[in-house]
């Protein structure tokens, strides 16, 4: 599977494609629970293979885990049994502390288990592009730093902060280089953190960390798909000026107007509520709502369906297999 022959496919198709960031549903399959598969390679790995077994999705992804990187810099990390796990307290507070902090080797804690689940998917799945899953830049610092903390950081001491950022990215980059390695089309970088600053300030804090990222790691093999479920509109222009082959929006967005907002060579993924939609309401109501997005948005080739963010877990499967429904009946209706 070559990546740019995919995007064209997309793009010049006539059906419409679905790429649900969606893990949680394949570990269930699995009789596994959330903990396993974050810290077992193998499990993630089968869990993605099984819901690729059950489901149609032009694509597969990985889990969107984003305590991965902030651990291998020395974060505490909490692990829930069924619950994504997340970070314990911050690892730096001023200028010292992000001096002495030292860029992870890619053996650090399950740095390796990441690559080993993105190795055995690539292996077994070959007929359909495998996207790999990292956090963002400006979202790694508020990991490692406290997102509150580096807010008020911003305005107090901008220094401080872009040396963290310098050392985000120069880890990322060690980091995707490596997922490139193992034969994935490219990632899904999550990048939330950046959606509560103004687009100002994203474009300084994050989107010029994350081009340097594309600049390293994209090319006709590989791409990066930036995605920013905290973006309501606002800094849609510094998500497009990251140099992502691809945007992926949250569902706190107009979907027709991010459209509008990004030029018609990328693609552009989203939005339905994985939380509200998928996991608190009827079957009826993903189909009503997954239809109405497909021919509100039709005219838009570069359009690909899509959850707003990662399908957590215990989502009804007859509300995936909704979804599902309406994409094939759109479609239907277009031959």
């Amino acid at each position: 599977m070559k990546i740019q022959t995919w995007i064209k496919e997309i793009m010049s198709g006539k059906e419409r494609k679905a790429v649900p960031i969606m893990t949680n549903p394949g570990i269930e399959l699995c009789g596994k629970m959330v903990k396993d598969a974050v810290t077992n390679g193998e499990v993630q790995a089968e869990a993605i293979c099984r819901l690729n077994e059950k489901y149609p999705s032009a694509a597969l992804t990985t889990i969107m885990d984003l305590t991965v990187e902030a651990e291998a810099f020395g974060a505490d990390i909490v692990f829930p049994e069924d619950e994504v796990p997340s970070v314990v307290c911050p690892l730096v507070s001023d200028k010292d502390s992000i001096k002495r902090l030292q860029i992870p080797s890619l053996s650090s804690k399950r740095i390796p288990e990441y690559l080993e689940a993105n190795r055995l998917v690539v292996k077994r799945v070959t007929n359909k592009p495998v996207f790999a899953g990292c956090i963002g830049p400006f979202s790694l610092a508020g990991r490692l730093f406290g997102l509150s903390e580096l807010m008020i950081a911003l305005y107090v001491e901008p220094e401080n902060i872009t040396l963290l950022l310098k050392k985000s990215t120069r880890f990322l980059i060690d980091y995707i280089q490596a997922i490139k390695q193992t034969g994935v089309h490219g990632v899904i970088m999550a990048e939330p953190a950046a959606g509560l600053i103004s687009n100002e300030d994203c474009l300084l804090y994050s989107t010029n960390y994350i081009h340097q990222i594309t600049e390293a790691v994209q090319d006709e093999n590989f791409i990066i798909i930036l995605h920013n479920c905290g973006n309501t509109g606002h800094c849609t222009d510094a998500m497009v000026r990251s140099g992502a082959a691809g945007l992926h929006f949250g569902n706190k967005i107009d979907m027709t107007d991010a459209l509008s907002n990004c030029p018609e060579n990328l693609l552009v993924m989203g939005n339905l509520d994985p939380v509200e939609l998928f996991k608190h309401s009827s079957a009826d109501k993903v189909y009503t709502k997954t239809m109405d997005l497909l021919e509100k948005n039709n005219s838009w080739k570069n359009f690909v369906l899509s959850t707003g963010c990662d399908v957590p877990p215990h989502v009804p499967f007859k509300n995936i297999e909704a979804f599902y429904q309406a994409l094939d009946d759109f479609n239907s209706q277009l031959t």
